[in-house]
């Protein structure tokens, strides 16, 4: 149910791949139109010069003849996991094809990857095939299902994106369609899934001063309008902020000259109003300096893509409503800027949260806790069956896991379950972090109030995790934060 919903902004689904270019032709590619075609590797047993292609591969080379096979064997080695070529003039209606490599068929989920083998090799093999032939400035490609439709749509989708919206000189805009298939139905779902994506990618991507909080909301409040009888919107501003008394949000907003909204999104996809909703909330910085705890400048323009969190839980809202999900959903959205300036607040201050609790703000650069902590104190009145959490929240987590997987902190073994399922069907792969009593201290031992924002002797991110559980009124609600940082630049924690 939560497959999609969780997803992270920060996975890429496109890796380098290595291509060798063969022509046959010096066919003029005067309509651009491509097609991307698979073939797996051979199997050890069999002998070199052995070739598996795809459904609608073998149906291509079949309508040639057999060409596309010869080709393959006289243009060199066989193609491994993720590698491609291309040939031109092979078909009257295709000027050129690139053939990419799968790895082994059937290769199914790696216990040691975590990971559905066979899905992910599709999506990275077709991305690369896509993006070659978009270099080849070919307008418009047909795809090959390779077995999966919608894995296929993912990487085509994810492939494909690129954010020159404010370059003079952009990358040519490809249509696709499925080839060689009947199953639509799992390409129209694997397009929806990898647009959810590139709608948060494309947030994450945008300079701080085109995604302010306003922007932001503007931009999400323009995806949903098609689902208006679904979606219900708030745009909550800052005197609704003021008058539900989130004092640690607006420690953390009153810097900048940016005024902060408090996105509120209600997508009631199922048919029992009565449901109780799933509740996603997302660290929504859109900027963060590190206030007077000011980051250091190298890659601080990364750091537009702070508000990753909110992005995915915005995002994942519009693609359930797209899917047209039997589930009811809340996401809450706290956007503002982390700025420095004479209305800053300042290490040591004191503030107060929405549920009453004070808190020592020790580093202004840990901010995203403070946020999260009256979200989800507010997230509360909605009386949800499990809430999860998304954020770029710490960089400690970039020093533990690197890009490989986000981490995970839930105090519900069944929320993890659902997760960690999900993650191997997506690709997205997810990590449990401890939750030991061990850092709980250093949460709680403030010298001027209830909390710490940031660990006395550690910086470890449970410290992160462990305030934001003490914001929660109902402890025997489902929890999880899900952290996703990957800027190995940044020194400082979040």
């Amino acid at each position: 149910m939560t497959m999609f919903l969780v997803r992270t902004a920060t996975r890429t689904a496109v890796r380098t791949n290595s291509c060798r270019s063969f022509c046959v032709s010096h066919t003029h590619l005067s309509d651009r139109k491509g097609l991307v075609l698979g073939v797996f590797e051979k199997k050890e047993e069999e002998e070199e010069g052995t070739l598996h292609l795809t459904e609608a591969a073998a149906g291509f080379d079949k309508s040639l003849s057999g060409k596309l096979s010869e080709l393959l064997k006289l243009s060199g080695p066989a193609l491994k996991n993720g590698k491609s070529r291309v040939f031109y003039g092979l078909h009257k209606d295709f000027p050129c094809v690139a053939v990419v490599g799968l790895g082994k068929n059937n290769a199914g989920v790696c216990g040691t990857e975590n990971w559905d083998t066979s899905k992910e090799n599709i999506r990275q093999a077709v991305s690369a095939g896509c993006r070659l032939l978009q270099d080849l400035e070919v307008s418009h490609v047909e795809v090959d299902s390779c077995g999966d439709a919608q894995s296929a749509a993912e990487g085509t989708v994810l492939g494909l994106f690129q954010y020159d919206q404010l370059k003079s000189k952009k990358k040519t805009k490809v249509t696709t369609q499925l080839h060689g298939s009947a199953d639509v139905v799992g390409w129209e779902k694997g397009v929806m899934y990898g647009e959810g994506q590139n709608l948060a990618r494309l947030l994450m991507e945008a300079p701080a001063n085109h995604i302010t909080p306003t922007a932001f909301a503007k931009t999400i409040e323009e995806k949903l309008a098609p689902h208006a009888d679904r979606v219900t919107i708030h745009k909550r501003p800052q005197a609704w902020i003021e008058e539900q008394q989130m004092g640690a949000f607006l420690s953390v907003s009153k810097g900048s000259e940016e005024p902060p909204v408090f996105l509120e999104l209600h997508y009631n996809g199922s048919p029992d109003s009565k449901q109780p909703p799933l509740l996603l909330v997302g660290k929504g910085i859109t900027f963060d300096s590190g206030g007077i705890s000011l980051k250091p400048s190298a890659s601080m323009d990364a750091m537009r893509a702070d508000m990753g969190g909110a992005a995915t839980v915005c995002a994942s809202i519009v693609t359930a409503a797209s899917l047209k999900l039997p589930v009811n959903i809340i996401g809450l959205a706290p956007l503002c800027e982390n700025m420095p300036s004479g209305k800053a607040t300042k290490p040591g201050d004191v503030v107060r949260a929405k549920n009453g609790k004070t808190i020592q703000v020790d580093n202004t650069d840990a901010e995203g806790r403070l946020i999260l902590a009256d979200a989800l104190c507010y997230g509360h009145v909605f009386n949800p069956r499990a809430i999860v959490n998304v954020a770029t929240l710490t960089g400690a987590m970039d020093v533990a896991l690197g890009s490989a997987a986000a981490g995970v902190f839930t105090n519900s073994d069944w929320l993890w379950e659902q997760l960690h399922r999900a993650s191997v069907v997506t690709g997205d792969r997810v990590w449990r972090m401890p939750l030991f009593q061990h850092y709980t201290k250093q949460v709680t031992d403030s010298q001027l109030a209830d909390l710490n924002n940031v660990g006395k002797y550690s910086r470890y991110v449970s410290v992160s995790h462990l305030l934001l559980e003490a914001s929660l009124q109902q402890r025997d609600v489902h929890s999880m934060l899900q952290c996703a940082m990957n800027w190995n630049s940044f020194s400082s924690h979040e």
